[in-house]
């Protein structure tokens, strides 16, 4: 490593690393070192401590993150054919729009990836796009549910492709589309990231909205991210996932000491800096911010994001904190999440009070009833993740009518429980109509 080992502290878990063989040993016999098999971590020290006193935890992570792997391809087959499937029917007047155009001899319409017609699967499960209340956000106050909501529809509007974000930013929000991006995760090699950027007004705006794509239904990675338990130790701040680090493109596990060089750097300049850095997603919608601050001097932003992206959200701020931004601090409207997963541990939440907390309350997590995933990656008196902020907890009590579609993804969650609630539809549902319960310190 390019840094010195003895001030860099991480742990990264590797579940390929060994077989199921050392992962029963470690788990039912309690062998230490097949449970370092998978484990690599800055001081050997660090490596068997968290296998001796967190060996739970490690198998959990270890046999789902292996499991989800066994499914890498055929989730992504699964995912292609639904979409396709969805869209095929929602672009020939359903299935019986179908049938009438095949008996009077029309040409079926082909959906094709990437175009304003194409929408997600979670789309189609919840095919709402409309805000529920005014869009004016001239006189916009955090805590509002006008705001709630046009977040909660932005996390949920963040899985489409770009030119339905713009259609529905532009057309139907009668808002501003700023930009839609894809960032490079250097540790995936991929640009697995998606954000977009939208103004209520495109003169003179009162409001920016930054938000941040969750976690896809059929995208492995993404999932696997999620039940990871590697973290990354910031000097002054504390330990950080690492993969959701590695999602805003602030280094790779691949190359330990890219995180201390991505981080330490505050101004991203093409002849200083490494070139994944180039799309990396903190420093484009840090450099953004910056203009469209510059451009609507009244203007404050909010940051938002549904699971994943919910991490990604509040993490993009503590990043800035970390940066010293306090310019572009001072213009943080606030933050809203929903069924976001923890982002670290004890300590980060101590070093953010200051600036989320105070004056006023600008972070809010968003949890519904039994969702899995902001117990993610799990917690216990003495483990490493930990939540902070506000949590505002909504239980299923409330009338709804449902379509087929949302009917079959509550059948799916009899087989896994906990899943299912993380949709984005009963998180709607919710800030609409729901009824919330304020949570301070939660566990989940």
């Amino acid at each position: 490593m390019a840094c010195n080992e003895n001030q860099v502290k991480y742990l990264i878990v590797r579940p390929h690393e060994g077989g199921i063989m050392d992962l029963l040993k470690y788990m039912l016999w309690g062998d230490i070192q097949c449970g370092m098999m998978f484990l690599e971590a800055s001081q050997q020290q660090v490596a068997a401590a968290t296998a001796i006193d967190h060996r739970w935890v490690i198998f959990v992570s270890i046999i789902v993150r292996k499991i989800i792997s066994l499914f890498r391809k055929p989730m992504e087959y699964t995912g292609i054919l639904i979409d396709f499937f969805f869209n095929f029917l929602s672009l020939n007047g359903g299935f019986f729009g179908l049938i009438y155009n095949l008996v009077h001899g029309k040409v079926p319409i082909a959906p094709k990836r990437g175009t304003q017609n194409f929408i997600s699967t979670i789309g189609h499960i919840d095919g709402r796009i409309e805000l529920y209340t005014s869009n004016d956000f001239t006189q916009v106050l955090f805590g509002t549910r006008a705001l709630m909501d046009l977040c909660m529809m932005g996390s949920k509007l963040a899985y489409e492709n770009a030119q339905v974000v713009r259609n529905v930013v532009s057309c139907h929000w009668k808002m501003h589309f700023v930009d839609f991006y894809d960032c490079w995760n250097d540790f995936q090699k991929e640009k697995s990231t998606q954000v977009f950027i939208l103004c209520d007004k495109p003169i003179d705006a009162s409001l920016i909205l930054v938000s941040f794509r969750g976690t896809e239904p059929f995208d492995t990675d993404d999932w696997s991210t999620d039940f990871d338990y590697s973290w990354y130790e910031i000097p002054k701040l504390g330990k950080v996932h690492m993969g959701f680090l590695e999602a805003l493109g602030l280094g790779s596990r691949t190359n330990v000491a890219s995180f201390h060089t991505s981080i330490q750097i505050k101004e991203h300049s093409n002849s200083q800096t490494p070139s994944y850095l180039d799309l990396a997603a903190y420093y484009l919608v840090k450099s953004k911010l910056k203009t469209l601050l510059t451009d609507h001097p009244n203007a404050k932003f909010v940051i938002t994001g549904h699971s994943l992206g919910g991490a990604l959200a509040i993490l993009f701020p503590t990043v800035l904190v970390l940066h010293n931004e306090i310019k572009l601090m001072e213009r943080l409207l606030g933050v809203y999440t929903f069924g976001q997963p923890r982002i670290g541990d004890e300590h980060i939440g101590a070093f953010m009070q200051a600036h989320l907390e105070q004056p006023v309350q600008k972070y809010f997590r968003v949890v519904y009833c039994n969702d899995l995933v902001p117990r993610l990656p799990y917690d216990n008196k003495t483990f490493l993740y930990k939540h902070f902020g506000t949590c505002l907890y909504y239980n299923s009590l409330y009338m709804e009518q449902e379509t087929w579609l949302s009917t079959m993804v509550r059948l799916i969650g009899l087989a896994l429980p906990g899943i299912t609630d993380h949709c984005p539809t009963d998180y709607v549902n919710s800030v609409r109509i729901g009824k919330e319960r304020t949570l301070q310190n939660s566990t989940f």
